[in-house]
């Protein structure tokens, strides 16, 4: 029996056992990776480069993308490294280092997205309180909260997981290093302190749900009272794909941090963790970036 003092690496789970399916897996998130550095790495130099984007929205944009840079930079590249060295392996310092990024970022994503879900209440219920509620420092103090929110989220989660006494091996089943999975392994009924930290997380993260919920049913409410079908459309065009991608995100992270262990497996729990940690960073450039002509004409001028 091994405890936490005498564990230097744990052992990640592989997407594939084959030498042609590792490749294959290596250069799919190769691509995957790559396009979402260009895309978010285009939209965090578009805003910042023209002047015209320093509005709160665009401000928003702007953090949304460096959370995508940094989550999708969390977990990715290890694993990609992995696949082509066919290794399993990561140290212990850098499993808790995934650990606190992942919660993080998460986090801070997740409160953004809460935040920008009230700056598209405002700009179409509220337009000409629009400047008031939503002025530049107003913005600066809600993005800092979610940030240092995040910080402490993600510092209690990872301090609480690395203090549990480990007793069931060190094989991780996922493809980086995650709290449900750390838990497994740790000895009978010491892993109760965190189990209650992450339903209390899941709690405070429902209440954004609910905000969230709430605000665009007021915005679905405004926008069906646009006389014209054009406007309707280019609404709900618009808040449509926002609603997609958050509820992919909060959906599968809360499957793979609060699902049973009588439901899990180690293919489940690839696809979710897949499902919440790489697509939304890919996606999220494509879904509330691109579809907006401002920022693609100022990003073609920059190009």
């Amino acid at each position: 029996m091994s405890n936490s003092s005498s564990i230097t690496q744990f052992l990640l789970l592989a997407f594939a056992d084959t030498r042609e399916l590792q490749l294959l897996h290596f250069w799919l998130f190769l691509g995957i990776y790559l396009a979402s550095l260009l895309a978010n790495g285009l939209i965090i130099t578009t805003i910042a480069c023209d002047h015209h984007l320093h509005t709160p929205m665009y401000f928003f944009l702007l953090n949304l993308s460096l959370l995508d840079l940094g989550s999708i930079s969390t977990t990715v590249p290890k694993s990609m490294a992995n696949s082509l060295w066919d290794s399993r392996t990561i140290s212990y310092t850098g499993c808790a280092a995934q650990i606190f990024f992942v919660f993080f970022l998460c986090g801070v994503e997740y409160s953004l997205l809460t935040i920008m879900s009230y700056d598209r209440y405002v700009a179409i219920c509220k337009p000409l309180h629009y400047g008031i509620l939503l002025g530049s420092r107003a913005c600066i103090h809600m993005a800092a909260a979610a940030w240092g929110a995040g910080f402490l989220n993600a510092l209690l989660h990872t301090a609480n997981t690395f203090v549990l006494p480990l007793c069931q091996g060190n094989a991780v089943d996922q493809f980086f290093c995650e709290v449900p999975q750390i838990l497994k392994l740790s000895c009978s009924h010491s892993y109760h302190r965190e189990a209650g930290l992450v339903v209390f997380t899941a709690c405070l993260f429902f209440g954004c749900f609910v905000f969230i919920v709430v605000s665009y049913v007021q915005i679905f409410r405004v926008v069906l009272r646009i006389p014209s079908e054009q406007g309707k459309y280019k609404a709900f065009s618009t808040c449509l794909p926002h609603l997609a991608v958050f509820f992919l995100f909060i959906s599968t992270g809360l499957i793979a941090y609060l699902k049973p262990p009588s439901i899990s497996s180690p293919s489940l729990n690839l696809v979710v963790s897949f499902l919440y940690s790489v697509v939304p960073p890919a996606l999220n450039p494509l879904i509330y970036s691109f579809r907006n002509q401002q920022l693609k004409d100022a990003a073609w001028k920059l190009v």
